[in-house]
């Protein structure tokens, strides 16, 4: 089943108020747009965006009614073109914008695009069908510099020499095709002891986010919703890792400082134990929120 991670924090702080607009910029699997619709009703608008197309399937389908009844439009795209993908479906007056920056399930367990080191598909790690670039690509032809370098600073992996070094020699024998083959590689040399999470997952996460220019589009996309929002509005985003909580905690100061806007959340909100536990997923999750005040 899925959990939407911090939903009631996060909605409250995006301050859901009856017949204003919102953006779902995320949309994933619509646990956040469908908490968001039973608070800004009966007027109250929703724009939900997603660069995957199986997520748009499943999210047409789920608000199916509500798309008949013009309170939520579903967009394939980027949320990097937020600002420009708004515009082209006339959404105006938004009132707020969330981010959820994590993996959906069903990228995991049903995309058959390789973000998962417990399955056996083909090495994607992209989110669009169309994406000309992929992480075969990128294991495959980069340079050992590259690799190591993307391994250390988009994953902060301790042993990216070593896993990059292995790459290198695997690929001269056989190109690396799948994603189980990637992680039994990097289970190969790493040190056999207690380990609190997988040996594979900071390389998939560092090859993820390179591939897919997570960090770039995060700082377009952000710089897009401030702009989007009217006066009084919020953006809140939820993250999961320090790349992405560093770009967002940067791009709020840097606004409050400009005296455009004031921080909601002076540390992140995090989740409780009793979420932890119910929802493993949502361990590292870090909600930050601002709002526009002019």
């Amino acid at each position: 089943m899925h959990i939407p991670v911090l939903l009631q924090e996060a909605v409250e702080y995006l301050n859901v108020e009856k017949n204003k607009n919102y953006i779902d910029a995320t949309g994933g699997l619509g646990g956040h747009s469908e908490e968001i619709l039973k608070r800004n009703y009966p007027k109250g608008k929703v724009l939900i965006i997603d660069l995957d197309n199986q997520a748009i399937k499943v999210l047409k389908e789920k608000f199916a009614k509500e798309i008949k009844n013009n309170r939520v439009i579903i967009k394939e795209g980027n949320y990097k073109n937020l600002l420009e993908i708004a515009k082209e479906v006339n959404f105006k007056k938004v009132n707020g914008v969330l981010f959820d920056l994590g993996m959906s399930k069903m990228n995991l367990e049903n995309s058959n695009r390789g973000f998962s080191f417990n399955r056996n598909e083909p090495l994607l790690m992209t989110y669009s069908d169309n994406a000309s670039y992929t992480a075969y690509d990128f294991v495959n032809y980069e340079s050992f510099e590259k690799i190591r370098d993307v391994l250390r600073n988009y994953g902060e992996e301790w042993y990216a020499s070593r896993i990059a070094k292995k790459i290198v020699e695997k690929r001269k024998i056989k190109k690396i095709e799948t994603s189980l083959e990637l992680s039994q590689l990097i289970e190969e040399i790493y040190p056999k002891r207690n380990l609190r999470i997988r040996p594979a997952t900071k390389t998939f996460q560092a090859i993820r986010i390179y591939v897919n220019d997570e960090l770039n589009n995060l700082a377009r996309g952000l710089d897009g919703a401030f702009k989007l929002i009217e006066t009084g509005g919020t953006i809140v985003v939820l993250s999961y890792h320090s790349l992405e909580d560093r770009i967002v905690k940067k791009f709020f100061k840097q606004k409050e400082s400009e005296k455009v806007a004031r921080i909601l959340t002076k540390k992140p909100i995090i989740p409780t134990l009793k979420e932890i536990n119910l929802n493993p997923s949502s361990r590292s999750a870090k909600l930050r929120a601002i709002k526009k005040i002019k």
